[in-house]
Parts: structure tokens; sequence; C-alpha cells
């Protein structure tokens, strides 16, 4: 379900009343790909809700290389909400997942291991309440930035 930030709040009130866990994963999303399917199986596998925060349009083009996103976000958060394994979809507005985290607090946010620990500036703010930062194996060769290098010289 593709959902705003202030009424997911509200689901995950009650979803956490009936000892739901919740688990985030965040992300641009722009051409979705293997890497991002393994990866949010994984986050699925911690069990729980899983709950994936998708950058804005805006976000999208101050982060990446211009052209970006490829896909709007309504496409990108579509496509994502197709995916059984995800329970809920939303759209945030800031470059960094931070303020989410703050304001959905999830037991469990999950980053690709291509991150370490330490360079995860959202762990520190996670020990708030108790939250894990958990590392999702990545997969060599699939990025959103490398497949799109690849279609532009072709």
């Amino acid at each position: 379900m593709i959902i705003p930030i202030d009424q997911l709040t509200n689901e995950l009130k009650l979803a956490r009343q009936d000892g739901a866990k919740v688990v985030l994963a965040t992300g641009c999303f722009d051409i979705l790909h293997l890497g991002h399917v393994r990866m949010l199986w994984h986050a699925r596998k911690l069990g729980g809700i899983l709950v994936v925060g998708i950058n804005s349009d805006a976000s999208v083009r101050r982060l990446k290389a211009p052209g970006r996103p490829i896909f709007p976000q309504e496409a990108r958060a579509e496509l994502l909400d197709a995916l059984y394994m995800i329970n809920y979809v939303t759209v945030f507005e800031e470059d960094t997942p931070a303020e989410l985290l703050r304001v959905l607090q999830p037991d469990i946010f999950v980053k690709g291991e291509d991150y370490l620990a330490q360079d995860v500036p959202e762990a520190l703010l996670l020990q708030e309440w108790g939250g894990k930062l958990e590392l999702a194996p990545t997969l060599p060769g699939y990025s959103t930035t490398e497949i799109a290098r690849r279609l532009a010289i072709h």
C-alpha cells in the first residue's frame, strides 16, 4: 500500500499494539533491479511489517546525476507496491532518511552492505529508541547508476 507518512505512523501504531515488529528499508529505487529485490527479500526475512521509504523526485535530483530520477516517484512507488513482500511504501522529501527514522522509529533499519556500519549516519539515531541496523548483502554489478551508464552507451 502506498501511504503518506502521517497515515503510516497511525497504521504502525496499531500494528505495534498487536506486537508487530517494523522493518524499514530506504532508497531511490530509480531503476528497480535484482540488487534491490534481493535487499528487500533480506529485509522481509527479518520479519514483521516491511516499510519501504523512497526519496522524492526533488531529493533524487539533489542527490544523483543530472537527468535523475529516471522514473517519477509515483511510478517508483507503484513498482515497489507491486512486490508482495512489501507492506507499505512511502515517499520522503529529505535527502537522508533521518527524519523518516525519527517519525517511524523502526525496530530494524536495512541498508546495503556496501555501507560500513560506522559509515551509516543513522546508526546513532537508531540507538535513541533501541532500533538496530541490518546490513543486507549487495549484488555486484547491480547499481542503478551503473545500469543507467550502460544504457546511455547503447
